[in-house]
């Protein structure tokens, strides 16, 4: 099984706010150069993924994205069907053919696909992620140093 281009990139944007946004807004630009990432597709996808309470967005000077909670809540799962819809449908077999051949298919292999993949994202959160990446010696982008005008 292949996961689509756009979950892919999806879950290398959460993974990057959460691996290196310590917090702070980062903009999609900063992102798509990171991760190798068309910035105006990552746009749509964080859009979904904004929609569906993964990151927040702010907008003016020092805006872009940050997570909307921590990333010990945020699971593969959650962005996945952000992004792709419910993994049900995304695993369900197309309707195709006479209604006599579906009748000897196993349809119930789909479904059941579905919950054991479902279980294995819902236990991986995006905090374990960066704990894995962090031990795997990935470089991490450091936090600004804060400016003071006077």
């Amino acid at each position: 099984m292949r996961l689509s281009l756009q979950v892919q990139y999806a879950i290398c944007g959460v993974f990057d706010l959460a691996y290196n946004g310590h917090g702070e807004p980062v903009q999609v630009r900063v992102i798509s150069a990171r991760q190798g990432i068309p910035a105006r597709y990552l746009e749509q996808i964080f859009g979904r993924l904004r929609r569906a309470g993964i990151v927040a967005s702010k907008r003016g000077p020092g805006g872009g994205y940050t997570l909307a909670r921590s990333a010990a809540t945020i699971t593969l799962r959650q962005v996945v069907e952000a992004v792709a819809g419910p993994l049900e449908e995304g695993l369900a077999m197309e309707d195709e053919g006479p209604p006599s051949a579906r009748a000897h298919r196993p349809d119930f292999l789909w479904l059941a696909l579905a919950a054991r993949l479902g279980d294995l994202l819902d236990a991986t959160h995006f905090e374990q992620l960066c704990l894995e990446a962090a031990r795997a010696e990935i470089p991490r982008v450091e936090a600004e140093a804060p400016m003071y005008f006077i």
